[in-house]
């Protein structure tokens, strides 16, 4: 802020002013922009001492873009904010309507002072072109990171023009013209280059390895780029930094970059390189990074990586290196901090006795047989573990737990312990102990542990020894406990008023039984999974206390009563199968972000609420978020917590992490006629009312719910004819009106050519495909008038056309068949799914 004898330029306060009305502040943080207060002394707002112009903006709140007329203005930060558009209504004569529509940059103001723009990580903004940014001479730094630039045909030419720009950072752009064509780039100053995650599909280009000899950095992580890296590199001797993760880059790493003699970092993971390691890296004696995780890399590991003495990170974990690794390959790194290593075929050949000249913070090691090595216990700075895919013994299985008290993060998956955990202390804050076959009890836990994932083992008998220890009353910082997929068994401890921390719960099959407790229905939970146990009786009315509940999956036990009452914020209910009996309740109704209504198999009767409308969230299919998550921050890592929901959906229960919009009451006792209400849901996606005693005829406004792809009404008493605008719903994938009472001709339409098995049981349906001929068809078949052979034709055009949809359809679902499962077969795409 600036200096109280220093008051702000009128000019600038009537345009921050301005840009205040068209704004929507929800968070308040324009609250003091008042023309009582100096702007200066606003909040986010900067002055500079001797001009008393505002120089800075940093205002991170939900608004549009309006400032670009403040002459002075040297750095503006609007990154991680909801903007929608980049609308300017200029304070001056010269107007500016709108810079996404590309107005010339002389009708923006003067704002050539700007050096420092940041407009990243604003997710639904689109920006047609990027003419604006001509203006903006003096800019230094620009970031779009996460803005949808995809419709600028050009953007290389509007960066370009900026001659000053030492950074650049274009990520997640939706960007797919990387120019292959092109041969020089004029980034005369350009010191930071970063086109991540985009969809680059070309050979990298030749302007991007002849750029200024004074770069320094380029990043090309996360893109979609399928080229081979060019053979030569002019004018990158200075290259301190080559980052190209996350790509589907092939062919073997070249040579030649062992010549880059002032590579500090180097990080070519998550591609698809093959062929050995170069030996020609051990050159850049500059090297402090080198990762290359995560590709096809095949052979020994070089000698000569040796004389990299600089090296602190070496990640070459997830390839297919042969060979063995051994206290000759580490014996140069005294500095390594970070250390990754790991293959199928790579065998760990260390002596017992050897001690490192380092010590690690970080260290992940895979496809470990026989033993761990001995070495790992010496290090006595480490804080990240990882270990995965292993068959190594980790005995003495004492000293293994005790070295892992010192330990931040622990993550061991897919492994082979088969330990007794039950007198095991876990101290790290993170704890993630994922599908490694222990047994035994529960262990301890301390109150430094934030997250503990204990899913997929085989542990047994009850939670009280990790709940129920009276050291751990009002100390507890635990946010997650996940013990899914186990052998627990006995009833639900009532020790969770110790645990008012917690914010994911999931004891999911198991076998615990008995009444929930109300003292599980904690006020910060925010996810509830008690399915597929043995749990009975109704559930408590203290489930009004949880304000905060996004999931509650109580399906698959045998809980009974009435649907209890929730509060606003569910979005996913599973309460199918169980007991629950009466009527749906019309508070249901008040849920409205509830995206997946799962009350299936269960003895409820009477109608359905004609209230169901008010359930916004399946009003439209643009939910602002469908994956329901938050992410916890530590110091050098973060930990995202997301849930998923099983939902029964075209035959198969699967498990959504992005919630779809369904609605499932089948396997009741409802009866009654359909509300129209319920086809006012035009986002719903998948609709089951089988196995109910529903009766009446289905509305023509069923054509409304245009997003479904599934529907199941079979097993009913609805009468009369399908209605022809079902026909029109392009999506639908699944289909089953059987055993109801419908009558008349099945619609033709594309989305109705379905087999017989989606009509049977009604025996007053006919046409295709059932075998059943329309009386109206059998009279086209006979004699007819001279004059009326037209209609015969037309008749038989129909059916011809059906078949010929019917063919498309097939072809189709085909091929995208065919797509899909090469897409989940392959190794990347399956990998990052999972990740």
């Amino acid at each position: 802020m600036c200096s109280s004898k220093i008051h702000c330029s009128e000019k600038d306060m009537n345009t921050l002013l301005h840009f205040k009305q068209g704004v929507i502040d929800p968070s308040g943080m324009l609250s003091s922009w008042s023309p009582k207060l100096d702007c200066c002394q606003w909040t986010g707002v900067k002055c500079d001492n001797i001009k008393a112009r505002v120089s800075e903006l940093n205002l991170p709140c939900e608004f549009s873009l309006n400032l670009l007329e403040l002459e002075f203005l040297s750095y503006l930060n609007l990154s991680n904010n909801d903007f929608k558009s980049m609308q300017y209504n200029s304070t001056s004569s010269k107007k500016c309507d709108d810079l996404s529509g590309g107005n010339p940059p002389h009708m923006c103001g003067n704002s050539t002072n700007l050096h420092y723009l940041d407009l990243s990580y604003n997710y639904d903004l689109l920006v047609d072109n990027l003419h604006w940014l001509s203006r903006l001479s003096s800019l230094q730094y620009l970031s779009l990171g996460g803005v949808h630039i995809h419709r600028e045909i050009d953007w290389i030419q509007s960066v370009t023009m900026l001659p000053t720009l030492l950074e650049l950072h274009l990520e997640s752009c939706q960007l797919e013209n990387i120019y292959p064509s092109l041969q020089y780039a004029n980034f005369t100053s350009l010191q930071v280059l970063n086109l991540a995650k985009n969809n680059f599909a070309s050979e990298l280009p030749s302007w991007l390895f002849n750029l200024s000899r004074d770069i320094s950095h380029i990043d090309l992580s996360q893109n979609k780029m399928h080229s081979q890296l060019p053979k030569t590199l002019p004018n990158l001797r200075r290259l301190k930094s080559l980052v190209l993760s996350h790509n589907y880059l092939k062919g073997p790493i070249p040579n030649w970059l062992g010549q880059l003699e002032q590579l500090q970092k180097l990080d070519l993971s998550h591609n698809f390189f093959s062929g050995p390691i170069p030996t020609s890296l051990g050159n850049v004696s500059s090297l402090v990074e080198l990762i290359l995780e995560s590709n096809e890399l095949n052979g020994n590991l070089p000698d000569k990586l040796g004389q990299l003495i600089n090296l602190e990170t070496l990640q070459i974990a997830e390839n297919v290196l042969t060979g063995n690794v051994s206290k000759r390959n580490l014996l140069s790194f005294s500095n390594l901090k970070q250390f990754s290593m790991g293959s199928p075929a790579l065998v760990f050949d260390f002596d017992p006795e050897w001690v490192p000249p380092f010590q690690l913070l970080r260290i992940r090691l895979d496809y470990m047989r026989d033993k761990l090595p001995a070495w790992l216990f010496t290090q006595t700075s480490l804080k990240y573990l990882t270990i995965e895919d292993s068959s190594a013994s980790f005995e003495p299985l004492d000293k293994f737990w005790n070295f892992s008290s010192q330990l931040e993060f622990i993550s061991l998956q897919n492994n082979t312990i088969n330990g007794d955990m039950s007198n095991v202390l876990l101290n790290s804050k993170v704890v993630w102990l994922v599908a490694n076959n222990l047994k035994g009890g529960m262990p301890h836990i301390s109150s430094e542990v934030v997250v503990l994932q204990l899913r997929n083992n085989s542990l047994s008998g009850s939670l009280s020894p990790t709940l129920c220890h009276n050291n751990m009353a009002d100390k507890s910082n635990l946010v997650q406990l996940n013990v899914a997929y186990n052998h627990l068994s006995g009833e639900l401890t009532n020790c969770w008023n110790n645990w008012k921390s917690l914010v994911l719960i999931n004891l999911g099959h198991n076998n615990l039984t008995g009444k929930i407790p109300n003292s599980i229905f904690l006020s910060n939970l925010r996810f509830l999974h008690l399915g597929s146990n043995k749990f009975f009786g109704e559930v408590p009315f203290s489930i009004k206390n949880c304000k905060n509940l996004w999931i509650l999956d109580l399906g698959h036990n045998n809980l009974s009563g009435v649907i209890p009452s929730l509060g606003q914020s569910v979005k996913g209910l599973k309460l199918g199968p169980n007991h629950f009996g009466g009527n749906i309740p019309t508070q249901i109704c008040q849920l409205r972000s509830l995206m997946v209504m799962d009350i299936s198999s269960n003895r409820l009767s009477g109608p359905i609420p004609n209230c169901l409308h008010n359930i916004t969230a399946m009003l439209s299919i643009y939910v602002s978020t469908r994956r329901v998550g938050f992410i916890l921050h530590f110091s050098g890592f973060h930990i995202k917590i997301i849930s998923s929901i099983r939902i029964l959906i075209k035959g198969n229960e699967l498990s959504y992490v992005d919630l779809m919009t369904v609605i499932d009451l089948s396997n009741n006792k409802l009866s009654g006629s359909l509300p129209s209400e319920m086809f006012m849901l035009s986002g719903l996606q998948s609709l089951n009312l089988s196995h109910n005693q529903f009766m009446g005829t289905i509305p023509q406004e069923i054509g409304n719910l245009k997003p479904l792809e599934s529907i199941d009404l079979s097993r009913n008493n609805f009468s009369g004819e399908i209605p022809q605008t079902m026909s029109i719903l392009h999506y639908l994938e699944v289909l089953n009106l059987s055993f109801n009472n419908f009558e008349g001709k099945i619609p033709l339409g594309t989305q109705l050519g379905f087999t017989n098995l989606s009509y049977i049981g009604n025996p007053d349906l006919c046409g295709v495909p059932l075998t059943k001929t329309c009386s109206q068809d059998e009279n086209s078949n006979t004699t007819k008038p001279i004059g009326e052979e037209d209609n015969d034709d037309s008749d038989k055009s129909e059916v011809y056309s059906w078949f010929c949809m019917g063919l498309g359809i097939g072809f189709v679902v085909g091929f995208w068949g065919v797509l899909v499962g090469a897409i989940f077969f392959n190794r990347r795409c399956s990998h990052d799914y999972i990740h």
